[in-house]
């Protein structure tokens, strides 16, 4: 069992919650910052686009319902990159993260090949969800652009995820800062047309979103190749690539995988609600759920913190430090989640104001803004509870209950309230808070319950 140092006057457990704290914050800080970034590149090419005009904003959303619907997909495939690198270096393996880090650059490629090319049919696929056939023809037209670069954005992530896992997520952040400068450089060129380039609105900010991509997939992979005790880590020694050697990273992908598939396929339906609604309602639905998306970058980075921390006590099976290191998690994530939400409650018209200055969006716009306010506590809370759960090992129970909290729960509720009762854009927000109380309320039971379990293991096997 890890020792961990006692201060003077200190008590045990105050010392390992200081010390989960401290390294949740030195590991979050900068996956915060790299997850955020891939946010703020959509917040820019929504501002810029928004300011272009609002049927060009709902064309891009409508692209980057699918497209972001298939890059989660792939995100989940790939999540036991960072698990699996944790646990090696839990059971102090360093060499056999190499490996790792190999096999997920082929299955998450593959994944986004197929995937890329599942782009250019997106037009019918459009038509089948009830658009119309105009928004349908601008939107698979910008899926294209942005198909291009989504193999850049698997490789991204695999490299991203093998880094957190080393504990070196420094790097990633630098990256994402850098795209984050080229995205906003480029929507400037291509969406108004400065500098004598032409003026492509959405098509312009499609263009800078792949252009980013393809950068930051070049940086990391460049920076894995040479960082410093590359060798130890097996990044250039190939070592195989045997189907049941990697079963258990195969099966954290399937379940991180369907989880987030079905996660975000449910946000991408209220997303086909809100185009049935028509394009005010679209745009202030997408604009809500771009900013809480945002915000939820933070969750998501304290989220792949607690998976690194538990993973890592789970590799050198201490369980006592594993659940301590979920509760943690939690708990600041709770804490930074509230701080958000009330300033976006006290904020909500200058922020609606700054997306758009269309004076027919910001009466939709502001009620979104005020129910987002409660959703970031328990949508942030439940994805940090299921990282939790993943770090342990546990793979197909944070699927089943996301399926219930999005697809039973917040689906129908979406269109009973947005659609049915007419509540529009603020009903399908109503839907998303209900349907996130269920999942962390589920999740935390969950991880509970398996303490529970392994506390009295231990004492049996004591």
């Amino acid at each position: 069992m890890y020792q961990v140092p006692i201060r003077p006057g200190e008590s045990w457990l105050r010392a390992r919650v200081r010390r989960h704290v401290l390294e949740l914050l030195r590991l979050a800080l900068p996956v915060i910052v790299a997850r955020a970034g891939l946010l703020f590149m959509a917040l820019v090419d929504t501002i810029f686009v928004g300011r272009y005009g609002s049927d060009d904003l709902a064309h891009l959303s409508i692209a980057n319902a699918a497209i972001g619907l298939m890059m989660a997909t792939g995100t989940g495939l790939v999540l036991g990159t960072l698990v699996m690198t944790a646990n090696a270096l839990g059971r102090n393996r360093p060499e056999e993260c190499g490996a790792v880090w190999h096999r997920s650059l082929i299955y998450g490629g593959a994944f986004s090949l197929v995937m890329a090319v599942a782009c250019h049919f997106m037009e019918p696929v459009l038509i089948l969800t009830g658009q119309t056939p105009e928004l349908s023809k601008a939107g698979a037209e910008i899926a294209v652009i942005l198909g291009w670069g989504v193999p850049a954005a698997a490789v991204y992530t695999v490299t991203a995820f093998f880094l957190e896992g080393l504990k070196r997520p420094l790097p990633g952040m630098v990256a994402m800062i850098a795209a984050n400068v080229l995205n906003a450089l480029v929507n400037w060129l291509l969406v108004f047309g400065n500098l004598g380039f032409p003026a492509l609105g959405a098509d312009g900010a499609a263009w800078a979103s792949t252009a980013s991509r393809i950068f930051l997939a070049l940086c990391l992979v460049g920076y894995v190749w040479i960082m410093p005790g590359h060798a130890g880590f097996g990044v250039r020694h190939w070592q195989g690539w045997r189907w049941r050697e990697w079963a258990q990273q195969r099966r954290l992908g399937y379940g991180g995988g369907a989880s987030i598939f079905l996660e975000a396929g449910a946000f991408t339906a209220l997303t086909f609600f809100a185009g049935l609604l028509g394009t005010l309602p679209l745009a202030a639905y997408s604009i809500g759920l771009n900013l809480i998306s945002l915000i939820f970058m933070v969750a998501l980075g304290l989220g792949a913190a607690t998976a690194v921390r538990v993973g890592v006590a789970h590799g050198r099976r201490d369980l006592k430090d594993m659940v301590l290191a979920g509760w943690v998690g939690l708990g600041v994530n709770s804490v930074a989640m509230a701080l958000f939400g009330a300033v976006l409650w006290f904020g909500a018209r200058p922020i609606a104001e700054a997306y758009t200055n269309d004076p027919a969006l910001i009466p939709l716009l502001v009620p979104v803004i005020l129910v987002a306010t409660f959703i970031l506590v328990v949508d942030g809370g439940q994805v940090v509870v299921a990282n939790a759960l993943r770090g342990r090992g546990d793979v197909l129970t944070p699927t089943l209950l996301h399926t219930v909290s999005y697809i039973v729960v917040m689906t129908p509720l979406g269109w009973l309230l947005g659609v049915h009762l007419g509540r529009g854009a603020h009903g399908l927000f109503e839907a998303i808070l209900i349907a996130s109380v269920v999942s962390v309320s589920l999740l935390a039971s969950r991880f509970h319950l398996l303490a529970r379990r392994d506390a009295r293991a231990v004492a049996a096997a004591g």
